[in-house]
C-alpha cells in the first residue's frame, strides 16, 4: 500500500485498521471508529471523517467474514480514493454529509456494487438516505463527530438486517470531543451529549 501521498490522520486510520484487523478476532465496528477518532491530528471536523468510517465499518465486516488481509488493504485503499472526492464542507455546501456518503462508499464496496447493479444499487443508495434523514433531524451548525456517530448507528442496524453482518451493537454513544467544538456545540440538542445521554 503506498500511503505516502495521503496525509497523516488518513495514513493513521488505515495502518491502524490493518493493525486491528491483524490483531483482533472480533472487530466492534463502533469500538473501532471511536478509537479511531480519539486520534490527536483529527480533527474536530474534517473530510477525513469520510473515509474514517467507510474504512472502520469495512475492517469489522470483513473479519466477521473472514476475507483476507489483502482484500481489506485493497478496498481500504479504494475506499480512501472514493472518500478523497467527498469535498470538505460537503454536508453544507451539497447537501449530503460527508459521513453517510461514507455509508454508501462502505455498501458499495462490500457488495461490489456499481452503478449497473441492481439491488445492491438500491441499498447503496438506502443506508445513505436513512443516514442523511436521521442527520437532518437535528439542525446546523455541523459536527462531524454527532454525523459520525449516527452514521455508525444506521450501520450496526442496517448491516445486521440487510447484510446478516454483525458488526457489534452500541446501545449509547456519549461524546467525548464536544469540548472542542468551536463551531458551536449543540449540548442538551444533540443526543450525544454527556449529560443528556443515558449512563
Amino acid at each position: 500500500m503506498n500511503l505516502k501521498s495521503y496525509d497523516e490522520a488518513t495514513r493513521y486510520i488505515t495502518e491502524e485498521c490493518i493493525r486491528i484487523y491483524i490483531e483482533k478476532d472480533i472487530i466492534n465496528a463502533t469500538e473501532l471508529a471511536l478509537h479511531l477518532m480519539n486520534y490527536s491530528q483529527l480533527k474536530m471536523h474534517c473530510p477525513q471523517h469520510h473515509y474514517l468510517i467507510p474504512a472502520a465499518m469495512l475492517t469489522s465486516a470483513y473479519k466477521s467474514q473472514g476475507r483476507p488481509l489483502e482484500m481489506l488493504q485493497n478496498d481500504l485503499m479504494e475506499a480512501m480514493m472514493r472518500a478523497k472526492n467527498v469535498l470538505p464542507a460537503f454536508c453544507g455546501l451539497y447537501g449530503s454529509c460527508g459521513a453517510a456518503v461514507g455509508l454508501g462508499i462502505y455498501t458499495s464496496i462490500l457488495l461490489d456494487s456499481d452503478q449497473y447493479s441492481t439491488h445492491t444499487w438500491a441499498l447503496t443508495n438506502r443506508i445513505v438516505g436513512e443516514c442523511l434523514i436521521k442527520i437532518s433531524q437535528i439542525d446546523g451548525p455541523r459536527c462531524c463527530k454527532r454525523s459520525s456517530y449516527i452514521a455508525l448507528q444506521i450501520a450496526e442496524d442496517f448491516s445486521k438486517e440487510e447484510f446478516d453482518i454483525d458488526l457489534g451493537k452500541t446501545e449509547h454513544f456519549k461524546c467525548t470531543h464536544y469540548m472542542h467544538n468551536e463551531e458551536e456545540c449543540k449540548k442538551t440538542e444533540c443526543p450525544f451529549y454527556p449529560l443528556k445521554c443515558k449512563k
